[in-house]
Parts: structure tokens; C-alpha cells; sequence
């Protein structure tokens, strides 16, 4: 059943969640008198979310069935002939990101009724969400750059206010500046890349600019040698390694884990941090025609695949090894994008956004259970008191590590074909990178997975927090270097410590809290093996995603699959399952068996720890280099540009010119008449002379 969707339904799956983030908003907060109370507040919000994903479900079926949109509803102005319009372009790429948000954010909606139980910023926090999602879904139904940079913008500003959603705790309101700040650098890049493509292409229309993209290849920048076309695409990509959080603009996803834990699960799973791997699979056209953008996708991902890996081997706080393995992941998305394996990354958002959102709510769940504590080396033995949490942590592990037959092996192996298949520059460390991130993957999930849930129970005691190497550090804060960050976190907004007290058991969450937890468990298992033909191999992404003949990764990838039985059967004899089955069982001698292993390794290779500790510098780098060379240059500026020019030149220059003058004119008007009188006399010869005495003299 080909034909056009319903412009007016699809209007309602973003203003759903709108009318229910503004009636919780502004009726559920002091803002109005809290006329609303904390019930009303949560199902507006709910039922706002739930609308949407099912007009989301509703609108996928159809596209199934080849039904299409692309079209303007609202022109906001025209300016010199260039119309600035909202509009929806609704293919297959949207319908499955409209799904896959709305329901990830459905699920964390309910699982927050019992996470934020107590807070006082119950109502808020629902209205945050709420309006996030109708953010999201903005951006990924535009179609064109302004609705595209509206989104853009409007996710990164309620992320904002949700990572500093406990504004009186200082180390969140540092996170959430940092984010803020952070994502400025890269939305230039991204203004700049849409501000070449608009000079050029004459249009903001996704389709009138695709339509012009071999002439935009044609072309060079100004000045330069270089293919503007390749400019544009690096500006672009810069906007996407700030909001997917790629080195080196990966910084402020950690530090973002000072917000609630559903927020986690929302903004780094499911949303906020696919929106630039959404954006530059959106963009295939341009980006297929040039080789040096894809290259610099490709490294740019490769090491932050592998490099923000190793930091989640030395995490303690349950929420930053899940953070850590986030950014990981989006490293193995954005390294598919380089291998032009566009469906492929898409592939790879949409599994990772279930067992990621999984995991963030999971240890959300044991945080619950813990009475707040996050220190992981305070747990052990929680399987036998939190069986739901159990299991689906333990589900959504092994999907992460991509255990065949299990949503992440599908994505992630494929992953892996595609850039073995590729041979743009930078394919050989790629290549290294995503076979050396397995290992380490599966090392650090599992390590986080024995310690909280299996072996000695650790809680309901003493702790003088020493952590994995042999009490090596015992007089060290873990997180010393890091400025915000604490042993054990409180998921509360409050700096005291808590935990079990002695004699205390962790309990299981209620019903609230574990409904998601198995409604997302099941897409972390199943979605990959059903999905995988069509969104691969089939025609789901036809004409929606673009790849050049020249780049052959796709290709090659068809000609091997013979069904998703066959992959996962075919997986258990490949390199990376038998180096994920290394890293689980690293992790399990490591820290269950024989716990001095990593004494010794801290021991032998302090310096290396000390290098992870710190994050390989790079706050410290920022904070030297780009913040103190900000400051040095706004100092300059202040001096010569504000103090010099401005007020010593132009303000209080003009002053003294104007003073001077005075005192000059001062003197000619005395008051007496035979003063003006001669002063008349002698402007009449000055006229005669010029007018009659030197035209003579020039005969």
C-alpha cells in the first residue's frame, strides 16, 4: 500500500510529548502553584510519550509498506528567496528512530515513577524528559537543516537542565556546564558545515541540496585547494563527535552520569548521543563523495572505540563503566559510518539503544537496591537478592559483548566485516581497533558483572573503599584526579555517603522499576536476529542511504550472509567471539579466582593506571591548553580590544576630542559684538579671495 502518511498524525508524535513535558511543566511545579500533584504529573507525561509511540508504530507499518513523507508544514519566513520552513521527511531510517526513542523513552518515563519516588523534583524531572523527547523526535523527522539544528540545539539544552538536574549539588552543575560547553565547540563545526552546504547549494531542503551534490563536488573552497564538498562533510562530522561524544569531544559524557540514572539510560543509549550518528547516515550522499571525510569518520571512531574502552577496565562507580562502554560503542557506530556502512551503524544504534538503556536502568536498580551506593566494590553476591536485576543484566551483557545469537553479535559483527572490508586510508588501526575493543569489552562489562552480582558478599559493612589492586591505594581517593567525582556517588544529589547499613540486605525494585527492565531485555535478545535481513540485506534502507560503487564494505557483507541461523553458528568459530569469550573469562579469574592478578598488574604498571586514572589528560588538557588559552586570548582581547580600542580609543577618545574642541570654539565666543564683527569682516575677505582674487591670479 504505497502513498503519502498523514501530514496530521505525524505532527501529533512530537506534540505529544510537548503537551505533557507543558502541563506538568508549568501545572506541576511552584512556576503555577502546583495545581497538579505528582500522579496527574506522571501520566500526562506517560500518556503523551505512549501516544507517540504508538502513532510510531503505527506509521513504521505503514512505511513497510512503502508509504512515504516528505513534505513542509509551516513557513516560518523567506528571506531573499530563502524559505525557512518546518517539515517532516519520514522514510524508513525515521520511522525506525521515531520507534526506537519513543519507546526506550516510554520505558524510562515508567521506570522513573519508582527511581524518583522521593525526590522533590518529582514533577520537573517528568516534564524534562517529556520535553526531551519532543526534541528528538524533531530532529530526527526534519527535513531540513534549520528543523535539523532546532533539534540539535534543543536536545543539548534540556540535557542541560537534566545533567544538572540536582542544581544545588556543585559537582553536577559542573557537569552539566561542561556538557553544555563542550557541544558548543562542536555545534560550530556543525553551523559551519551547514552554513558552506546553504552558500552553495542555495537551499536547506535535504533533497534540493542532495540534488546538487555532484556540482558541490565539483567545487573547492574559496582560497584553497581543498574540495568543499570535504570541508563541509568534516564541519558536519565535527557537529556529530560533540553530540556522540567522539575523541576528543568525548569529555563530558562521563561527567554527565551527576544526573539521575534515567536520564543515563535516555540520553546515552537510545537519543541524544546517536542524534550525530543518525545525522551523518542522514547524509550519505554528501559524505560518500569524498574519501578524506570518511577516513577521518573512520579513525576518528577507531580510537575512541578502543581508547575510551580501556578507562571502563578501571571504573568503580557502576553508572561510569556503563558511561565508558557507551562511548565505546558509538565509537564502533562511527567507525561503520567511515566504512560507508551506513545501515550497518543504524543497525548497531538501534540494538545498543535496548541493552544499553537496559543497563543504565539495571544499575539504576541496584543502585536502588544498595540504598545509593554505586561503589561496585561494596556490592558481590546480589543474585540471590535481586533476581530480576540479575537476569537482565545479565542478558543485556551478554548482548554488549555480542554473544551469538543475541541483538549485539548481529550489529557488532557486522560492524566488523564491514570495516575488514574496507580499504580507506586508516582501515588497517580500524581494523585493529574494533577486534582489540572485543576483548576489552567483554573484560570490563563482566568484570562489572562478577563483582556486583556474584562472589563475597561485600555489603552491609566497613568500607574503607580500597579498590581492585590489593589495597594498593587505600590512602588514595579513586577518582582523585577527577574534580567531581566520588567514590560512591550518591544517585541523589547529596554528597554524604550511603549505602547499607550493618547487617542490611539489598532488596529487589518494585514492579515500576523491573517492568522495563524485562520489556527492554527482550528487543536486547531478539530485535538483531529478525532485523538483520531486511535492514542489511533487504530493501528497508533503499533510497533512503546512499553508498558509492567505489566503496564495496556492503557488497561484500551481502555476498557472505546466508541468514541470520547461519551468522550466529558460523560467529562461535571467529576471532572476536573467541576474544569476548577471553575478556569474560579474564574477568571471572581475575576477579573471582584470584583477585591479586590485578594487585599485581597496578603494581608492575602504575604508570599506565595512573595514564587511565587520569583519563589520558585530557581534562587537564582542556583545562590548560583550550580553557587557559581562551582565557589568555580573552585577556588579550579585553586589553587591547575592550580597554585600548573601545574605551581608551573610541569612548573616552571621542570624549577628549569633543573637550578639546570646546575649549578651542570656548575661546572664540566672547560675547562681544566688534569680536563677531571683524570675525564677519574677515570670512567676507576669505569668500572674495577665493572666489575673485584667485581666479585672476590663475589667468
Amino acid at each position: 500500500m504505497a502513498g503519502q502518511l498523514n501530514p496530521h498524525l505525524l505532527l501529533v508524535v512530537p506534540l505529544a510529548p510537548l503537551a505533557g513535558s507543558m502541563i506538568a511543566g508549568l501545572f506541576g511545579t511552584k512556576f503555577f502553584g502546583n495545581l497538579i500533584g505528582r500522579k496527574a504529573s506522571h501520566t500526562v507525561t506517560i500518556l503523551g510519550v505512549l501516544i507517540s509511540f504508538i502513532l510510531s508504530l503505527h506509521t513504521m507499518s505503514l512505511v513497510l509498506d512503502g508509504a512515504t513523507f516528505n513534505g513542509n508544514l509551516y513557513t516560518w519566513m523567506t528571506v531573499v528567496g530563502l524559505k525557512l520552513e518546518v517539515g517532516f521527511l519520514v522514510d524508513s531510517l525515521t520511522a525506525m528512530m521515531m520507534c526506537v526513542v519513543t519507546f526506550v523513552s516510554l520505558m524510562v518515563h515508567i521506570y522513573t515513577i519508582g527511581y524518583m519516588e522521593e525526590d522533590e523534583g518529582y514533577n520537573r524531572f517528568f516534564s524534562y524528559i517529556s520535553l526531551f523527547t519532543f526534541a528528538m523526535l524533531m530532529l530526527v523527522m526534519s527535513n531540513n537543516f534549520l528543523q535539523l539544528f532546532f533539534g540539535w540545539e534543543a536536545v543539548g539544552l534540556v540535557s542541560y537542565l537534566l545533567i544538572g538536574f540536582w542544581y544545588t549539588k556543585p559537582t553536577a552543575t559542573v557537569a552539566n556546564m561542561k556538557a553544555f560547553l563542550v557541544n558548543r565547540v562542536g555545534d560550530f563545526g556543525f553551523i559551519l558545515g551547514i552554513g558552506l552546504l546553504l552558500a552553495y547549494a542555495g537551499s536547506m531542503d535535504y533533497a534540493e541540496v542532495f540534488a546538487k551534490k555532484e556540482q558541490l563536488a565539483t567545487l573547492t573552497l574559496p582560497g584553497t585547494d581543498w574540495m568543499l564538498l570535504t570541508v563541509a562533510c568534516i564541519c558536519l562530522f565535527i557537529g556529530a563527535m560533540g553530540k556522540s561524544a567522539q575523541f576528543p569531544l568525548h569529555v563530558w559524557l562521563p561527567d554527565s552520569m551527576e544526573g539521575p540514572t534515567p536520564i543515563s539510560a535516555l540520553i546515552h543509549a537510545a537519543t541524544m548521543v546517536t542524534a550525530g550518528i543518525f545525522m551523518v547516515a542522514r547524509m550519505s550522499p554528501l559524505f560518500e563523495l569524498s574519501d578524506t571525510a570518511l577516513s577521518f569518520v573512520l579513525i576518528i571512531g577507531s580510537i575512541t572505540a578502543l581508547f575510551m574502552g580501556f578507562l571502563g577496565i578501571i571504573q568503580n562507580d557502576i553508572k561510569r563503566v556503563v558511561a565508558y562502554s557507551t562511548l565505546s560503542q558509538l565509537g564502533y557506530m562511527t567507525v561503520a559510518l567511515g566504512a560507508s556502512a551506513y545501515s550497518v551503524a543504524v543497525f548497531h544504534l538501534m540494538t545498543h539503544a535496548f541493552f544499553k538503556a537496559l543497563l543504565f536502568l539495571a544499575a539504576g536498580s541496584v543502585i536502588i537496591g544498595m540504598h545509593h551506593d554505586q561503589d561496585i566494590r561494596n556490592m558481590g553476591g546480589l543474585r540471590k537478592y535481586m533476581p530480576i536485576t540479575w537476569i537482565t543484566s545479565l542478558l543485556g551483557s551478554l548482548a554488549l559483548i555480542g554473544t551469538p545469537f543475541f541483538s549485539g553479535f548481529y550489529s557488532k559483527d557486522s560492524i566488523i566485516e564491514a570495516v575488514h572490508a574496507t580499504t580507506l586510508f586508516g582501515s588497517g588501526f580500524a581494523n585493529f581497533a574494533v577486534l582489540a575493543g572485543v576483548f576489552v569489552t567483554a573484560f570490563y562489562s563482566f568484570r562489572m558483572y562478577f563483582l556486583v552480582f556474584h562472589g563475597e558478599e561485600r555489603f552491609g559493612k566497613e568500607h574503607a573503599h580500597h579498590d581492585d589492586h590489593a589495597h594498593a591505594k587505600a590512602a588514595h581517593a579513586d577518582h582523585g584526579h577527577d574534580d567531581h567525582a566520588h567514590d560512591a556517588h550518591d544517585d541523589h544529589g547529596h554528597d554524604e555517603h550511603h549505602g547499607l547499613a550493618p547487617g542490611q540486605k539489598p532488596h529487589e525494585s518494585p514492579l515500576v522499576v523491573t517492568l522495563p527492565l524485562i520489556l527492554l531485555a527482550i528487543p536486547s535478545v531478539l530485535i538483531g536476529f529478525f532485523a538483520i535481513q531486511p535492514m542489511l540485506h533487504g530493501d528497508f534502507f533503499n533510497g533512503v542511504i546512499t553508498v558509492s560503487e567505489s566503496h564495496g564494505a556492503m557488497a561484500e557483507l551481502k555476498e557472505h550472509f546466508h541468514g541470520a541461523v547461519a551468522m550466529a553458528i558460523h560467529g562461535v568459530s571467529t576471532a572476536p567471539f573467541w576474544l569476548a569469550l577471553a575478556g569474560v573469562v579474564a574477568a571471572y579469574y581475575c576477579y573471582m579466582i584470584n583477585p591479586r592478578v590485578p594487585a599485581w598488574f597496578y603494581k608492575h604498571f602504575h604508570a599506565l593506571h595512573t595514564l587511565l586514572e587520569n583519563k589520558y589528560y585530557m581534562d587537564k588538557f582542556n583545562e590548560v591548553v583550550i580553557a587557559g588559552g581562551a582565557r589568555l586570548l580573552g585577556g588579550g582581547l579585553s586589553r587591547v580590544g575592550d580597554k585600548t580600542l573601545i574605551d581608551g580609543l573610541i569612548v573616552n577618545g571621542s570624549a577628549k576630542v569633543v573637550a578639546w574642541s570646546s575649549r578651542v570654539i570656548r575661546v572664540f565666543q566672547s560675547g562681544y559684538i566688534y569680536h563677531y564683527a571683524f570675525v564677519m569682516i574677515l570670512g567676507m575677505l576669505g569668500l572674495l579671495s577665493y572666489f575673485v582674487i584667485f581666479p585672476l591670479f590663475a589667468k
